[in-house]
């Protein structure tokens, strides 16, 4: 589940513009354009991506293919791209290019030696057309080590417009009127929030949201760092803020013992499928890939979002996630991959994909117009102005104890919170508890 929220996509989506078995492999498709320079050498690229994601992928592949000559070979591995990538190493067989999804994780391989600093080129690129967070989430002790590729936008709230029409609400600006909107949904005869509290991350993100909108982004960097407590004032504030929603039977779908039993395609379901149980469901641009691929709800006019709302006074705030691509020092063709790398951080290689949908690129020198529809475009607009007050997905930085597994850690703290919000402060003090034992191993 490390992956939860960029694998969750399938197909061309209008929207989902998320985040990243078998080998795919991918030769030279076209003719024209580059020089063939690479032309008999093959690239090995390891990520966790899948059906849609790994088939649009595969398209970036085949343009760089036409442009160097280079073949190229796509490993899907799964979540556990550390573990995968760490025995392909030491069996001799590393990956020329690894597309992380995890910040941590990017960090761990860097530490371990596992990394080829990018080219000049590539960080040129890096500065030209990247806001400055991207660069230093991809960097460990000053060198740049990860090119952030495809992203997530992970602070917009989904609707069925029908449902707010027929409550006769608007989009709200503020988290209090968003709780305000919800009660006069419920009043109208559907629930306000369907809450998926099966699966921990989505309790992670909706607590980042409010985390980084209350707290500010100077607190949010130093908690996801650890070197503040989660026992902080402001972290009880915001569970307490995000107790607010939990605890009103009115907002949450079925009430808390059912947010437990749902999943985050069923939180989906319960707003976009046959028979809608709510009027709303937090979760990030994904879900627009949910609601059309498996319900055919036409993104824009059957669903639609609103920015995550300023909590207190706060910034809106602008959470994220992506895929940082790396070389591995112990590839067969790092100098490909190099190349490789080089092209993926040109705007003509996320022109790729975002044609193909189901993406979005970090990357300001990309004209909005190649992303397929308008709802797409207002999202990857809001990302990149966003700049640098984009914070990446605090769990995603966390050790994995702590940040990342099921059952365990901030995942299982949340739910148990979920099930009682009696008592952020106690929950803190369980959350610091379990942070502090992960982030010392």
């Amino acid at each position: 589940m490390m992956r939860r929220r960029t694998t969750l996509l399938t197909g061309c989506t209008a929207l989902a513009l998320a985040l990243g078995a078998t080998a795919c492999g991918g030769g030279p498709v076209a003719a024209g354009g580059g020089d063939k320079a690479l032309g008999g050498q093959t690239v090995t690229v390891a990520g966790v991506w899948t059906g849609s994601e790994q088939k649009n992928f595969q398209k970036v592949l085949d343009a760089f293919s036409a442009k160097t000559g280079a073949k190229t070979q796509f490993i899907s591995t799964g979540d556990n791209v550390s573990t995968v990538v760490g025995s392909k190493i030491e069996g001799g067989n590393a990956p020329d290019v690894v597309m992380v999804p995890q910040v941590g994780v990017l960090q761990q391989f860097a530490k371990k030696g596992w990394l080829t600093p990018l080219s000049s080129t590539t960080e040129k690129a890096v500065d030209a057309g990247y806001a400055p967070v991207w660069k230093k989430y991809g960097s460990v002790d000053g060198r740049l080590y990860g090119l952030y590729f495809k992203a997530a936008h992970k602070s917009t709230v989904w609707y069925s417009p029908d449902a707010l029409d027929q409550a006769g609400v608007k989009p709200p600006k503020t988290y209090d009127e968003m709780l305000k909107a919800g009660r006069t949904v419920s009043d109208s005869g559907l629930s306000a929030f369907s809450v998926a509290g099966e699966d921990g991350w989505t309790l992670t993100d909706w607590f980042e949201n409010i985390y980084l909108s209350q707290a500010g982004p100077e607190k949010y960097d130093a908690l996801a760092a650890h070197k503040l407590k989660w026992t902080d004032a402001s972290v009880v504030k915001a569970l307490g803020t995000l107790g607010k929603l939990f605890k009103d039977k009115r907002l949450v779908a079925g009430g808390q013992k059912e947010a437990l039993n749902t999943d985050f395609p069923g939180s989906v379901e319960k707003v976009f499928g046959p028979k809608p149980e709510a009027g709303m469901v937090y979760e990030g641009d994904f879900v627009a890939g949910v609601a059309h691929d498996q319900f055919g709800k036409t993104i824009g006019t059957d669903a639609n979002f609103f920015p995550f709302p300023a909590v207190d006074g706060g910034k809106a705030p602008v959470v994220s996630g992506g895929d940082a691509a790396v070389v591995l020092k112990d590839g067969k063709n790092a100098k490909a991959g190099m190349k490789l790398l080089e092209y993926l951080a040109t705007p003509e290689a996320a022109a790729v994909w975002a044609k193909a949908g189901g993406f979005l690129s970090p990357n300001r020198k990309l004209d909005l117009a190649q992303y397929g529809d308008d709802v797409t475009r207002a999202t990857a607009k809001s990302l990149v102005a966003a700049g640098d007050t984009v914070r990446f997905d605090m769990s995603d930085q966390a050790p994995a104890a702590f940040g990342g597994t099921k059952g365990a850690g901030e995942w299982k703290l949340l739910q148990d919170f979920l099930r009682d919000p009696s008592d952020p402060k106690g929950t803190a003090a369980r959350l610091e508890s379990a942070a502090a034992k992960a982030y010392q191993g």
